[in-house]
């Protein structure tokens, strides 16, 4: 009895989010500096280096999004070709539209992808989709039967 009564009272827990030993809540205070320390060493040199004109007011844009979206909603779309930019915890909700040559794909940023470019969730190309051999593919291909 004992046990069907623990099992039916408890809840179900989520796996708390994370980066490299600090939770999403620190990560959110924490300064540029210490987040820079975290990240890997390519991102590291990048963040060294200094952020431009064009990701700072790709940030800027973000902020404004958010202050304008409405009480638990969504906000509005930034775009951007910044397919080089590196997430970063402020970015976390917002929702962006990252170029891939030909459209815009729109994102949410989620935990999960800290420290990876926004190009990684924009595809540049088609997955191939292996049919039939068409014109060219071998020598047998170039015959074509006149029915």
């Amino acid at each position: 009895m004992d046990r069907s009564d623990a099992t039916a009272h408890k809840k179900r827990t989520f796996r708390k989010f994370s980066y490299r030993g600090v939770d999403l809540e620190q990560l959110l205070d924490i300064s540029s500096e210490e987040f820079m320390k975290m990240v890997t060493c390519r991102a590291r040199r990048k963040f060294k280096r200094g952020l431009k004109r064009k990701p700072m007011g790709l940030i800027k844009k973000l902020r404004i999004a958010k202050q304008q979206a409405p009480e638990n909603e969504k906000p509005a779309a930034v775009k951007t070709h910044l397919r080089s930019m590196i997430i970063v915890p402020e970015m976390i909700g917002s929702i962006i539209g990252i170029y891939n040559g030909k459209t815009f794909n729109q994102v949410e940023i989620k935990p999960e992808m800290i420290g990876h470019y926004l190009g990684e969730f924009s595809m540049t190309y088609k997955p191939v989709k292996h049919g039939r051999p068409g014109m060219g593919a071998t020598h047998s291909s170039r015959f074509i039967p006149l029915k």
